[in-house]
């Protein structure tokens, strides 16, 4: 009989990992209270048990262009990683998403051994599909978020199951904004448009100032208009302030630090980041308008060499079923177009329900009990696991 599994080595990347990971670690602790997990892990993933043997935040790097600069960094701590792993040899190591990262890290693990599970398909059904091919070599079981993703892997022979996303089992689409209004000190009435140019260094450096602009664009067509804007980490509050004073000054705007998901229940439409806030958006019922910028040499790659195999980057019109969200990327997106949608999701009524029909349905859909899923995958992966543990 295969050894009980006793420890469970988890590697996540990015703030949305983080989210995702603590959901899955309380889940594996529910169901075995003796596991010991561990791994790069952020503060909720601390806080739901899982101890830090570095931080998440050594893996926050955003476009292709960006990585090159932290690329020797990265490569001596995924060695650094894989020594440690192949002499604890821990019943499986999880990879959370940061592909680039961590499928190498799971081949290497495959090679001494030890069994893999990654959460978080990588969007190898939007581009560099050839990357499923290493995919195989380098994950017993791939874990997915999303209801599509199973049936690209299983013509590749790779073993996917669909799990459902975490979020719609905690979200709640509140239509009231009056309560979170009333949390962050803002009066219960008026327009309020939610502004979140990103949770990286490189995002802000690209969108605040834009994003920024377009307030100043609406504020003057809408009277009285009010924004907020959730700060991700500490280091960003200064750039994203200094875009404020120059590009929108005087105008009523509340900086917070965290709070992203009370701000956006707060306002009548989000212009944000395309990323992981656009799902939480999407599962907390708000209207938005979607823009993205990169380094030129990022965009190229993407845009004009054909590396991007899907018509649209945000998940709200990759998962609904008649795509309702404007996306807005590089030269596209100017302070006059987003500020004309948002302007338009503020005063039209139908373009509003056009969205949240469509997000209302993705949200049931999603609700699948994620988090126990992938609990109970990593515990049956981790059962075959048959190397023998040392001991340090």
């Amino acid at each position: 009989m295969a050894q009980e599994p006793q420890r469970i080595a988890l590697i996540a990347g990015e703030i949305s990992g983080d989210i995702l990971g603590a959901a899955i670690v309380a889940a594996l602790r529910r169901k075995r209270p003796d596991l010991h997990c561990y791994g790069v892990a952020g503060p909720r993933m601390i806080a739901a048990g899982c101890e830090a043997i570095e931080s998440i935040e050594a893996l926050s790097v955003m476009g292709l262009a960006e990585v090159v600069r932290e690329l020797p960094r990265l490569l001596r701590l995924r060695r650094t990683l894989v020594r440690r792993f192949a002499e604890e040899r821990p019943d499986v190591v999880v990879g959370i998403d940061a592909p680039d990262f961590n499928l190498g890290l799971e081949t290497q693990m495959r090679r001494c051994g030890i069994r893999t599970v990654h959460v978080v398909s990588p969007t190898v059904w939007a581009w560099r599909q050839g990357r499923v091919k290493g995919i195989a070599r380098a994950v017993d079981r791939m874990l997915c978020l999303f209801p599509f993703e199973p049936a690209f892997y299983a013509d590749y022979g790779v073993a996917a199951d669909y799990i459902g996303h975490p979020l719609a089992e905690e979200l709640v689409a509140d239509p009231d904004p009056s309560p979170y209004r009333r949390a962050l000190g803002l009066a219960d009435t008026g327009p309020v448009v939610t502004v979140m140019p990103g949770s990286r260094g490189g995002e802000v450096r690209y969108l605040a100032e834009p994003f920024a602009q377009t307030a100043a664009w609406l504020a003057t067509r809408i009277p009285g208009i009010r924004f907020i804007t959730p700060v991700a980490k500490p280091a960003l509050r200064a750039p994203i302030e200094a875009a404020i004073r120059n590009s929108a000054p005087g105008l009523d705007w509340t900086v917070v630090d965290g709070e992203s998901r009370t701000a956006m229940q707060a306002a009548d439409a989000v212009l944000l980041a395309s990323g992981t806030a656009t799902l939480e958006c999407l599962l907390l019922g708000r209207p938005m308008v979607v823009a993205y910028k990169a380094s030129a040499l990022t965009a190229w790659l993407m845009l004009k060499l054909g590396l991007l195999k899907t018509r649209y980057v945000s998940l709200p019109n990759l998962l609904c079923a008649q795509p309702p969200v404007t996306e807005l990327l590089q030269d596209a997106a100017t302070p006059e177009t987003m500020g004309s949608e948002l302007l338009a999701l503020l005063q039209q009524p139908q373009r509003r329900a056009q969205q949240l029909q469509q997000f209302g349905a993705v949200h049931a859909e999603l609700r699948r009990g994620a988090a126990e899923r992938a609990a109970d995958a990593i515990l049956a992966v981790s059962s075959t696991a048959v190397p023998q543990r040392r001991t340090r």
